[in-house]
């Protein structure tokens, strides 16, 4: 499932890799005369660099006419060019094949990045130099190992000195997904990875060649009889006998083969001194250590694949080498491709939820899942709902109601459900750890209690609700006293559930008041003005607005416009008529509530909001007056 930008761009990029590669491979097969290892070579560094490889290809060693490759790879850029495409195919290849291994095992990053390194190293060393370049090199394979070692290793260090910071800042950035090969991302990562390596490489490679350390492209023709010999297999070798004339060992190897001298590589002599080679295998280490070590400074490498699950990080999230897996797990987005059910924006939260009686016991049944919410037109939420319904459906029943209530969970996560404020049997009350087991995904839990309060209440989760209570996990608790009398009439009842989102680049993150986590969409009871209902009254009537603090981690002064209010209850408890006070604002909280009762006295269009301006917009913009935190009053 394609979330995010990048994951279009990758398409296209690796479409564009595919095509590339088969290009390649065909005209190595059909048209190119050069060593086998070099036409696969070609191939798998075109696979992993995509157009970038071709580019190589065509600009470096495809013959440009028959008979003119000698001549055509002779420049010492070009022979550099080779002998970096074959480290490259090579070590990038262990590489790769030990990333995918270690993310599948769960390894920490930097165990993985060792493990990738001598990977890589042997793979080149031990397979792609010495045994798939012994026909050519001539000698035992022992004697080619030994040979290819000091080149092979210089390589390798500089290869991994571009690949290693690449993979560990992308794979540990913000969208982890980059950590599982089963994901497109991380093959993206790759690809960068590999084009950095090469990159560093490349220099290295021009030197080693040019001081014949090691073998750059090469020519290889059938070979005719001695009589029959073409002109272009001349003309090679004078080209080879000019180089050596000035002093350019590097063509040489490449020259010997097209000669068919096959094991003319082990007589070459390098010019290297022992300071030079001393001084760029020094130079080497250090790249491979500032590569290898230095991103520990930012970043948390004793995190592997498994503890962060693929998450998508939020913009701004500071993250650094003590964030550890349970930080970004909770900060994550709501996974999409979990979503189960789509709503659209005429679908309402905080219906009432019906029951069923067993045995005189009120039976309600929970479930909570992932779904997408329209919380205004054309945005959406990915979120974590009760029921398929932000909020969750409304629990009403009367005081000294016995009842029970079936979780099912049906969440990538374990969650519990709290009862805010009840009293109640101590493992009834829901934290997860404390009180009872959490629930895990596909478990059902069940919460039996008698309801021995009567007011405003809530419920929500008590496992994660820093996260899972943000994605849309809560859901009111409205409870009649057992004596009509003790209740506050009024004409109009309305619930007012709080909520605080973050979406950005489509997708959903809890909102949090920390780096990285504030949130820019704001909801009365699952919608954002203007697409929050609208309280239809009379002159005269009352209204009883229940606010309940389902809000996660910021306060909200709840204002009414047209007049005072009166607070007849808080927390669930009624305030006694002679402790009532009027207010025109009160401060909802997380986890408060207030029930206060307005009255309507003049006609006109009166409106409910939080008193904090920028909540009372949508993204940062109000829409037709406002946005977000609003409601109005439509009174006649």
């Amino acid at each position: 499932m394609l979330i995010q930008p990048i994951d279009y761009f990758l398409v296209a990029w690796f479409a564009l890799a595919v095509a590339s590669t088969l290009y390649v491979g065909f005209d190595q097969y059909r048209n190119n005369p050069e060593p086998v290892v070099m036409k696969w070579g070609f191939i798998l560094v075109t696979l992993y660099m995509g157009p970038l490889g071709l580019l190589l290809y065509v600009l470096a060693d495809k013959e440009p006419r028959p008979g003119e490759h000698e001549a055509f790879t002779g420049p010492l850029w070009k022979q550099g060019v080779g002998s970096t495409i074959h480290c490259v195919a090579g070590d990038a290849t262990g590489i790769i094949l030990a990333a995918v291994i270690t993310a599948t095992l769960g390894l920490p990053m930097w165990l993985d990045l060792i493990v990738e390194y001598l990977a890589g190293f042997a793979f080149g060393l031990f397979i792609f130099q010495s045994l798939f370049m012994k026909s050519m090199m001539g000698g035992t394979y022992r004697e080619n190992v030994r040979k290819s070692f000091l080149p092979e290793f210089i390589s390798m260090n500089f290869m991994m000195a571009g690949m290693a910071p690449v993979m560990s800042f992308l794979m540990m950035g913000r969208d982890m997904r980059a950590m599982e090969p089963t994901e497109l991302l991380f093959w993206g990562v790759m690809s960068i990875g590999v084009i950095a390596g090469f990159t560093l490489a490349y220099p290295a490679n021009v030197w080693l060649v040019a001081r014949r350390l090691k073998h750059g492209l090469m020519t290889e023709r059938e070979k005719p009889a001695e009589a029959a010999r073409t002109a272009s297999e001349q003309h090679a070798r004078m080209q080879m006998q000019q180089a050596d004339a000035r002093g350019h060992g590097y063509h040489r190897q490449g020259s010997d083969r097209a000669s068919g001298k096959g094991g003319a590589g082990h007589h070459i002599h390098s010019d290297a001194t022992a300071p030079q080679i001393a001084a760029i295998g020094m130079a080497s280490l250090v790249a491979l250590a500032i590569g290898m070590i230095a991103p520990a400074n930012w970043l948390n490498l004793t995190l592997s694949a498994r503890d962060v699950g693929g998450v998508i990080m939020p913009q701004g999230m500071i993250m650094d080498r003590d964030t550890p897996a349970d930080t970004m797990r909770d900060m994550a987005a709501a996974d999409p491709r979990l979503v189960t059910a789509s709503y659209g924006l005429a679908a309402k939260g905080d219906q009432e939820l019906p029951f069923r009686m067993e045995n005189g016991v009120k039976v309600f049944e929970l479930k909570p899942s992932v779904i997408r919410w329209h919380i205004l037109p054309d945005v959406t939420v990915e979120a974590y709902a009760y029921n398929g319904q932000i909020p969750g459906p409304r629990i009403h029943i009367r005081q000294g109601d016995r009842l029970r209530i079936n979780v099912t969970n049906a969440l990538p996560e374990e969650t519990t459900v709290h009862w805010h404020g009840l009293i109640l049997p101590n493992q009834m009350d829901g934290p997860a750890e404390i009180t009872q087991p959490p629930i895990e995904p596909g478990e059902t839990y069940s919460y039996e209690f008698t309801a021995n309060q009567h007011g405003t209440y809530f419920y929500h989760p008590h496992a994660k609700p820093d996260r899972t209570q943000a994605l849309g996990l809560y859901g009111a608790l409205i409870i009649d006293p057992a004596d009509p009398a003790d209740e506050v009439a009024a004409d109009h009842d309305y619930v007012i559930e709080l909520q605080e989102w973050l979406v950005r680049e489509g997708l959903t993150y809890p909102s949090m008041p920390m780096d990285g986590g504030m949130p820019n969409f704001f909801t009365i009871n699952g919608k954002a003005y203007p697409a929050t209902e609208t309280i239809r009254m009379k002159v005269g009537e009352t209204l009883k607005v229940r606010f309940i603090g389902t809000n996660n981690g910021f306060i909200h002064p709840m204002h009414i416009h047209g007049g005072p209010f009166e607070v007849v209850a808080r927390d669930g408890e009624t305030v006694a008529p002679s402790a009532r006070f009027l207010a025109d604002t009160v401060n909802v909280g997380p986890g408060q509530r207030y029930d206060v009762v307005w009255t309507a006295r003049r006609p006109g269009k009166w409106l409910i909001h939080c008193h904090i301006p920028h909540h009372t917009t949508n993204n940062n913009a109000e829409e037709k007056g406002g946005g977000g935190l609003m409601v109005v009053i439509d009174v006649t």
